[in-house]
């Protein structure tokens, strides 16, 4: 498994790039940028301890039950939609707050980032493991 330090690594540089890469987005449909930028650094905080928590919970898992860190096509897409399933219901009531939506607008708009996040994530993923392979030794 991966050490403690590359797991925050991980994790920092996940929620960077993406941050940046939505209040792109999301500043050229017409949301402010403080706004966008305020609550994109909220939930990048949430999103950054989950993906600490998710991933050690995840290689545990496989570890467990196909005994190896090893991932497949099929199981970086699961790995993607339970990451962004985690947090799908906690983000939709404060955005609608936060952007004054309706709850259905934040429904939508969330849903919008989850697939941009959904592709991110398996992307990112991919490269990282490639960029940093995961060490033969276990974490403990």
């Amino acid at each position: 498994m991966r050490t403690r330090l590359d797991r925050i690594r991980h994790a920092v540089l996940f929620e960077i790039i993406g941050l940046i890469a939505i209040m792109g987005v999301l500043s050229q449909l017409g949301f402010e940028l403080g706004h966008v930028g305020a609550m994109g650094v909220l939930f990048s905080v949430v999103a950054t301890g989950w993906n600490y928590v998710y991933n050690i919970g995840f290689d545990k898992y496989m570890l467990s039950k196909l005994g190896t860190l090893t991932k497949t096509t099929f199981v970086r897409i699961v790995h993607s939609i339970g990451f962004e399933g985690g947090l799908l219901f906690l983000t939709i009531p404060f955005m609608a707050w936060f952007l004054d939506l309706s709850l259905w607008d934040a429904f939508v708009l969330d849903i919008g980032m989850v697939v941009f996040y959904l592709f991110y994530a398996y992307i990112y993923n991919l490269a990282y493991d490639r960029v940093f392979p995961i060490p033969m030794t276990l974490d403990k």
